[in-house]
């Protein structure tokens, strides 16, 4: 019998958080289990940065829970919110790139702020991750050297350079056209099997979303409405995930029918 843990890695319940009287977030309930790669979708404004943030304790959430690998993470208990911080990693929509530093000094940074190794260890560990990533020849490049693919690549290696067992990925396609998208989706599902971390990722882009996802959930309202596999979600008859998921096909006949108007229109001469 196997002595892997049963648990999901992340279990999140109730989560709520206001600003300013706003609900963002009125409940979430939200599963992702050991080892997948889990898209959070939503429209714009939906919260879905929001949550994330959430998750990541960048933002302290009004009420629910949020346990990680069977442990709540409550604001009382430090012990298990640095084993979590040690455990997670967070890859920022804009990259979050310290313009001053190198390739290299930028991935090691984690490593000099969350770990005794010693210098060596470190450089090694960079040098590694940057090799893994296909960066090893632009250790000693800055940020604005490199191209927006390069960046984002150099990213993740600085958010996998610590080894962590969960990456939460914030709109990583965001102002991106469809053949940079793909190829950040393939990265990130690249590297998430290789490298054997569970993955979230917050997006609206949702047919590289669907293909790339072992599962999905979609925000709306401030609560998770849907879950499931990408198959479920594509034939899922719930109405809000209908008009979420088909939107492009309703602005399609919505155009077609505006043209079919205009050119029935009589000739006003």
């Amino acid at each position: 019998m196997s002595d892997a843990p049963k648990h999901p890695l992340l279990q999140v319940e109730g989560l709520c958080k206001s600003f300013d009287g706003n609900e963002v977030l009125a409940g979430v309930d939200f599963t992702v289990p050991r080892g997948t790669l889990v898209s959070v979708l939503g429209r714009s404004g939906a919260g879905k940065s929001v949550f994330l943030k959430c998750l990541a304790g960048v933002e302290q959430p009004d009420g629910g829970s949020i346990t990680f690998d069977g442990q709540p993470l409550r604001p009382g208990t430090k012990a298990a919110r640095a084993d979590f911080r040690r455990r997670c990693s967070f890859l920022f929509q804009s990259n979050a790139l310290f313009d001053s530093l190198t390739a290299l000094e930028n991935v090691a940074l984690p490593l000099e702020q969350t770990t005794r190794l010693s210098d060596a260890e470190v450089r090694e560990r960079s040098l590694e991750a940057l090799r893994q990533l296909e960066l090893d020849t632009c250790c000693d490049r800055y940020p604005s050297q490199l191209s927006g693919g390069m960046q984002k690549r150099l990213a993740l290696a600085r958010a996998i350079v610590t080894r962590p067992e969960l990456v939460l990925f914030d709109e990583p396609t965001a102002g991106l056209d469809p053949l940079r998208r793909n190829a950040v989706f393939t990265m990130i599902v690249k590297y998430q099997r290789q490298f054997g971390f569970t993955a979230v990722v917050v997006t609206h882009d949702v047919p590289e979303a669907l293909i790339a996802s072992d599962h999905v959930a979609l925000l709306e309202s401030g609560r998770i409405c849907f879950t499931g596999t990408s198959a479920e979600f594509s034939a899922s008859d719930v109405s809000v995930v209908r008009h979420f998921r088909d939107s492009t096909a309703a602005l399609g006949s919505s155009l077609a029918a505006l043209r079919s108007g205009e050119a029935r229109q009589p000739d006003p001469s």
